[in-house]
């Protein structure tokens, strides 16, 4: 007979996520996902039990534009740290279907090697219209893969809109991948993205794209020391470099940076800092949405947001005074 007592199975799942096993890290993901009130109840006690004291695996967010292969980048790469005795979860998430919700890319399918490795597990999860495509329990789930035992997470996003600003809310580094390209892609990539970034990374730097690849980092190298210089950084970072997903080149040397990056920021007290400043940024994000939430379940509110969101589209209200009205039935009118 299962068991039923919500405690009482938080406390199983949480014993067998931390004991490392696989399906159980499947189940803990799929629950934090779930919109399901009962579920979500589930979750927190879930997380409640195996945040505090999980390991503090290397959170590395991936960003790039389609087209970029960052699918091959991160296989290649998986693969590499897996056999170095590394365990690495890939938590990739899809865009959606914004009637189904439903993710299209199917990122097993695209890195079936590094899907079979023992040492690796991915995790494709949809956007769900999430504002960024980062899905909202993103974060929650890399908690997951901390607690069952994987020292390194990378997070890819869709790479389009907000989504490199909130994927660097959540990873402790933040990692651009390009194609190669000349002068008029430089000028494409914005201020923001460059300054967000830790280390830009050329991909497809084999054959007869390799020249093409140097010059492009180059261009980077140099647009870089024009950034203004980040407190969280040692001396030459951030900093572009040339990889190749098809040959391997460079993945190595890619991920000696990335270490060495980590290791510096943790000496000299960034890493906890940062990690400090994320929770509390996701703390206040939680109330905001909790306070959403609560206005939608509440019929007097839901019927005030209605008539009000009427009003605003009409031209009637100004959105600030019908924004103070709505807020007003939160705090009894104080």
């Amino acid at each position: 007979m299962p068991v039923r007592d919500p405690e009482a199975q938080a406390d199983s799942l949480a014993e067998a996520l931390v004991a490392g096993e696989r399906r159980a890290l499947a189940r803990a993901i799929t629950l934090v996902e779930s919109r399901r009130a009962d579920h979500r109840d589930q979750a927190v006690a879930l997380l409640d039990r195996v945040t505090p004291g999980a390991g503090q695996a290397l959170r590395i967010g991936l960003s790039g534009t389609p087209g970029v292969g960052k699918s091959t980048f991160i296989e290649a790469f998986g693969m590499r740290l897996c056999e170095a005795g590394e365990r690495v979860a890939v938590l990739a998430v899809d865009p959606s279907s914004s009637r189904s919700g439903g993710s299209i890319l199917g990122d097993k399918t695209r890195m079936e090697r590094l899907s079979r490795h023992p040492n690796a597990f991915i995790r494709p999860s949809p956007s769900q219209s999430e504002l960024g495509g980062v899905a909202r329990r993103t974060r929650e789930a890399v908690s997951l893969c901390e607690a069952a035992g994987f020292g390194v997470v990378l997070i890819e996003t869709v790479g389009v809109g907000q989504s490199e600003t909130m994927v660097a809310e959540m990873s402790d580094l933040f990692v651009l991948l390009l194609a190669p390209g000349g002068g008029d892609e430089l000028q494409g990539v914005k201020r923001g993205i460059m300054e967000m970034a830790d280390i830009i990374l050329v991909n497809k730097a084999d054959g007869a794209l390799r020249q093409a690849a140097v010059r492009t980092a180059a261009d980077y190298t140099g647009a870089l020391r024009l950034l203004r210089k980040r407190a969280q950084d040692p001396e030459g970072f951030p900093l572009a470099m040339t990889v190749s997903a098809e040959t391997s080149e460079g993945l190595e040397a890619a991920w000696g940076k990335m270490s060495a990056l980590a290791d510096w920021r943790r000496a000299e007290g960034h890493f906890d800092k940062r990690r400090a400043e994320q929770n509390r940024h996701w703390f206040e994000e939680e109330v905001r949405q909790g306070m959403l939430a609560h206005l939608r379940a509440d019929p007097a509110t839901r019927e005030a947001m209605a008539r009000l969101g009427d009003a605003v589209g009409a031209g009637d209200r100004p959105p600030a005074a019908a924004a103070a009205e709505v807020l007003a039935l939160l705090t009894g009118g104080r």
